[in-house]
């Protein structure tokens, strides 16, 4: 499996991950949209925090189950852990040292009928929709 090393802007955090990355993911929710973030799905054992632990942030909203870790330094999106598949994070692929995402399929996923903490709101994530 690829490893992939990968950093804020600042360098204060620092990770790897394991994944083989074959398609990146943009979410429709309204934070991912204000983030402009892609991102790769890996499961929890396949990312480790090298160095700057103790400088993430966390971002919690709406349910507060999903968190979503930033850079205290430079305010870098690096990772985020999934709401509804907590066993997993979602990796900020523009983060990712020498990665060239550009070549890459963007799946969208859903993230806009999970961004409602309303009655009738669905517990469990579809998944990726078709592009």
């Amino acid at each position: 499996m690829p490893r992939h090393l990968g950093s804020c802007h600042c360098g204060a955090v620092t990770f790897t991950i394991e994944a083989e990355i074959d398609h990146v993911t943009a979410c429709d929710c309204s934070l991912c949209v204000k983030k402009n973030a892609r991102m790769v799905r890996v499961r929890q054992d396949a990312l480790t925090v090298l160095s700057g632990e103790d400088q993430l942030g966390v971002y919690q909203w709406n349910t507060h189950r999903a968190r979503h870790h930033f850079c205290r330094t430079c305010g870098i999106y690096v990772f985020h852990r999934k709401r509804a598949a907590p066993d997993m994070y979602e990796v900020n692929v523009f983060c990712l040292d020498g990665f060239d995402p550009s070549g890459l399929p963007v799946r969208a996923s859903e993230g806009v009928g999970m961004s409602v903490a309303a009655q009738g709101a669905r517990e469990v994530w579809p998944g990726p929709r078709e592009a």
